[in-house]
């Protein structure tokens, strides 16, 4: 650590005491996430309790040029929160009030350390509820920071359709708001659009302002199994065409059931396996999962086995939720390589039956689980971290299916983002518009203080 780096601490831990540390351990806890990357602590943490206290912390940063990295609950899995280069964690946890909530105009305004799963506890007794449902307890700061998505994306879209405006503190500290509870607006630029997704690289998201839901009338979920990966996808694909309106179709295969099973305690047939779910009236849930019925009969699918109380229906998607930590009890103290694609769903089955020829072929245990509702899957591959053979091997598959996505017309990251991961295959996939990107980065964060090894390669 620098003197400029020794200096401001030390003038920030005058302002605000012991909610600033320098313990080891709450250093290396806020150096890591859920992912393969090495870790890489701060030289200081800060527990902020206000946007003030946010922009207070940045503007020292500011003058003394050390790095800022906004942490939430630690959940990224591409090395988001890890302190390339040292500096300030801005812990956000301590800022997780709910502001207000409109019930009738469905939306609310709460605070960006404020978890998914808290959220859901203060909006079910209005009868409302937040779709985007990326299966961790992330933070909603979290969640805008990176555009997350999630099992229910299919029909009520991601981060980036369910953000009406946001509270950001900018790289010189100061504060703007952008967006509004208008469900419309032609109005300048799309500021909001532009700080979710950008990982903390361009600003400190403290506040977002949300889209809500009503809790539908009927909630009804089932799993529907089959022969082949090829088709359960075929089923998706001709669900979608038909315009059926799922809210959440989820694909987990035959070694991922497998791991679930014994993780979770399900009793699954170890198949490719559909997760399904319909929301609305009765009479419509009913038409619906008829039709999604027929479909995966003609594709060979066994009968819906139906979630038929709201207790098995959570204990089913709980199942789903915990996939990844399933998947690592498959291979003890192993970490989890996981890599996100997206492709079009016209691509979609040959997407996977590929990818999945390349696991098969391979030294490494990797489950696939999908959002397959819409063109979205997750691979974890199984890794020593300090097996340099399993290491070089999870790096070429990384390589070979977001390649292969990214021909099929898709993405290398459908919903986990850049972070340190991706940086090469952001490159790949825009090519030259990665350059307007850091125009866009360098205007907002000259002196790159904000998330630094994020995103893009070195910007001076």
């Amino acid at each position: 650590m620098d003197e400029q780096s020794t200096s401001m601490i030390e003038e920030l831990r005058s302002r605000y005491g012991r909610r600033v540390s320098t313990s080891k351990s709450v250093l290396d806890q806020h150096g890591r996430d859920e992912s393969h990357h090495l870790p890489a602590p701060p030289d200081a943490v800060f527990f902020a309790a206000s946007t003030d206290e946010v922009a207070d912390a940045v503007s020292l940063c500011a003058a003394a040029k050390v790095p800022v990295i906004p942490f939430g609950a630690g959940t990224s899995l591409e090395g988001h929160v890890a302190a390339l280069r040292g500096g300030l964690s801005i812990d956000l946890t301590a800022m997780n009030r709910v502001l207000e909530v409109s019930a009738a105009d469905l939306d609310c305004r709460v605070e960006a350390g404020l978890t998914r799963l808290a959220l859901a506890e203060r909006l079910a007794p209005q009868g409302l509820f937040f779709p985007v449902d990326p299966g961790a307890d992330a933070t909603i700061g979290g969640m805008a920071a990176t555009r997350a998505s999630g099992t229910s994306a299919v029909r009520y879209g991601t981060m980036r359709e369910n953000v009406l405006g946001l509270t950001v503190v900018l790289a010189d500290g100061s504060i703007i708001r952008t967006g509004g509870r208008a469900r419309k607006s032609a109005a300048g630029y799309d500021l909001t659009r532009l700080f979710v997704g950008s990982e903390g690289t361009l600003g400190v998201i403290t506040e977002v302002a949300l889209r809500l839901r009503g809790i539908p009338e009927v909630i009804a979920a089932a799993t529907c199994a089959f022969d082949t990966i090829n088709d359960a996808v075929d089923t998706v694909i001709e669900t979608i065409q038909l315009g059926i309106p799922v809210a959440r179709i989820e694909l987990l295969d035959e070694v991922q059931v497998r791991a679930s099973n014994r993780f979770s305690g399900t009793d699954l047939p170890e198949k490719p396996t559909l997760f399904i779910e319909f929301h609305g009236s009765e009479a419509g849930t009913a038409d619906e999962a008829r039709a999604v019925a027929e479909i995966a009969e003609t594709h060979g699918g066994a009968k819906f086995a139906w979630a038929t109380n709201s207790e098995d229906r959570s204990a089913l998607w709980r199942a789903r939720h915990d996939a990844y930590y399933a998947a690592l009890q498959l291979v003890p103290h192993s970490k989890g390589w996981v890599t996100d694609v997206c492709v079009p769903i016209s691509r979609l089955a040959e997407c996977l039956v590929e990818t999945k020829r390349d696991l098969e072929g391979s030294l490494l245990q990797a489950p696939i689980v999908g959002h397959v509702g819409d063109g979205n899957f997750h691979v974890a591959m199984l890794i020593d971290p300090d097996d340099p053979d399993q290491v070089a091997e999870a790096s070429r598959l990384n390589q070979r299916i977001i390649e292969r996505a990214v021909a099929l017309g898709g993405t290398c990251t459908g919903e986990h983002g850049i972070g340190a991961g991706k940086i090469a295959y952001l490159e790949q996939e825009h090519g030259p518009a990665v350059e307007v990107m850091k125009v866009v980065k360098a205007a907002l964060d000259p002196h790159s203080i904000l998330n630094p090894g994020k995103m893009f390669r070195d910007i001076s």
